[in-house]
């Protein structure tokens, strides 16, 4: 057996491709914001602050550190329900994980501006022919997230500019 296999490294938003595509998911979408990385992931890594107004099926969501880049979290819906998720936070990468959904965001920079991508699915092999049937819903529904964080993005800065 040899250890010189060939490797790929892939920028973030290639590897949330690719796990959508292996996940089935059915919220997969990315597209250029006109907007630096920075202040792109600064609404996308707080997931406290921000998540909830990205994701409109969500009321709360509480992190705490569990080493390193790793978090639990605690999501809460607006008609009470809770799960808890895995979550794994670096710049320009997250990914999360309860019992049966996944979530993910990334960006990189791309010209003047931020490729950004989202990623939602759920976890149940059973699942799979309903995401393939809602994929059409799903990537307008993930568009409408990265507009929320471009507009959520603009927001920050123009605040910080102007304080």
């Amino acid at each position: 057996m040899t250890t010189n296999w060939p490797t790929a490294d892939l920028d973030p938003v290639r590897r949330l491709r690719v796990m959508a595509a292996g996940l089935h998911a059915v919220m997969y979408a990315e597209a250029h914001v006109d907007l630096p990385v920075a202040d792109v992931w600064s609404v996308a890594g707080d997931l406290e602050g921000e998540l909830p107004h990205l994701v409109p099926t969500l009321r709360e969501f509480r992190c705490r550190p569990c080493g390193g880049d790793r978090f639990h979290g605690r999501a809460y819906g607006p008609l009470g329900h809770t799960a808890r998720f895995d979550v794994r936070l670096q710049p320009g990468w997250c990914l999360m994980q309860s019992q049966y959904v996944v979530g993910g965001m990334a960006a990189v920079p791309e010209g003047s501006g931020t490729r950004f991508a989202v990623l939602g699915g759920l976890r149940r092999p059973w699942s799979a022919p309903l995401q393939t049937a809602l994929r059409p819903l799903g990537r307008s529904r993930g568009l409408l997230m990265i507009d929320r964080a471009a507009r959520r993005a603009r927001l920050r800065r123009d605040a910080r500019e102007a304080g």
